[in-house]
């Protein structure tokens, strides 16, 4: 029983037998392939009559850590019980691995997500006239494009940005390189703040190379980047506790539910799986750039 046969006859049946529409069929196949691609990346050889309730609960942990927001994650569990319901309906399995699952409880403390709309308002908000206005609004544009962690995102350096190919070189925990796309909007505000703002300031010795300066030339701190996107939030009465991680969630979970593979987007993060067999993909940039403009808000 492989899984890409199995997802058919399940779509066929949704089609036909539960006369679905064709919105709704393809939200709960979305469903059974991000099991699918979690079960390839963690080197499981295991076929979907095989998946036990330990793999599902590793799964749903997998979904919660990439930034998935709770409803979405019982979105997708409540897909993979229709799939699992549908297998024993056809006698396909003997035991249902769902059964004992249990999806995210809604009320639990998750980290905020925004939506595309509230990440547009707080860019809005930034006051383009003053001379952090530029630079705020690349912090803000790096952040969500690229789902930086903000230690990556002080630390970045004018020599790690190629604009010619639209990429970041991003120097993550551990000391471990990534290659991570940059969205056309994020590469526009960087150029204009590297090359119209940051050119003007007095840059302190050893401070050269870093890419986001604070008025004294000097390299800004994770407070600053922290007090930046407080501030923005208060301005426009956003009652989420936003933070520079927020848009790092934001960015998986925008990219995840728009349905980019979960591949790709566990390696522009620069995750480790949170399971017990550590996971390292390595996707050419190619592919990279691809999902970025195929499923991110602001590609």
């Amino acid at each position: 029983m492989n899984w890409d046969l199995q997802i058919r006859q399940f779509k066929n049946y949704l089609k036909l037998e539960r006369s679905l529409s064709d919105n709704s069929v393809e939200a709960y196949i979305r469903d059974i392939i991000k099991l699918k691609q979690f079960v390839e990346l963690s080197n499981l050889d295991v076929s979907p009559h095989k998946i036990e309730a330990l793999h599902l609960q590793n799964f749903i942990e997998y979904i919660n850590e990439l930034g998935m927001t709770a409803h979405s994650q019982a979105r997708v569990l409540s897909g993979i019980k229709a799939f699992y319901k549908y297998l024993m309906f056809e006698d396909l399995i003997e035991k249902d691995p769902t059964v004992l699952i249990e999806g995210p409880k809604l009320g639990r403390k998750l980290p905020d997500t925004l939506s595309y709309h509230e990440i547009v308002d707080l860019m809005a908000a930034i006051d383009m006239s003053k001379p952090e206005g530029p630079r705020n609004r690349a912090i803000l544009e790096v952040l969500y494009s690229s789902g930086l962690r903000v230690s990556e995102l002080v630390d970045l350096r004018l020599s790690n940005i190629y604009f010619d190919i639209g990429f970041l070189r991003v120097v993550g925990k551990g000391n471990k390189e990534r290659l991570v796309p940059i969205g056309k909007d994020a590469m526009k505000h960087l150029k204009i703040y590297i090359e119209e703002v940051r050119v003007h300031l007095d840059i302190k010795d050893g401070h050269e190379n870093y890419a986001f300066l604070n008025r004294r030339g000097r390299q800004l701190t994770r407070v600053m980047i922290f007090t930046i996107i407080k501030n923005l939030a208060k301005a426009i009465g956003m009652k989420k506790n936003v933070s520079p991680h927020t848009f790092r969630h934001s960015f998986a979970t925008h990219l995840i539910e728009g349905g980019a593979d979960l591949r790709a987007v566990q390696e522009m993060l620069g995750h480790e799986s949170i399971t017990t067999t550590e996971i390292y993909t390595h996707l050419d940039r190619d592919y990279l750039r691809q999902v970025i403009q195929d499923f991110h808000p602001r590609s």
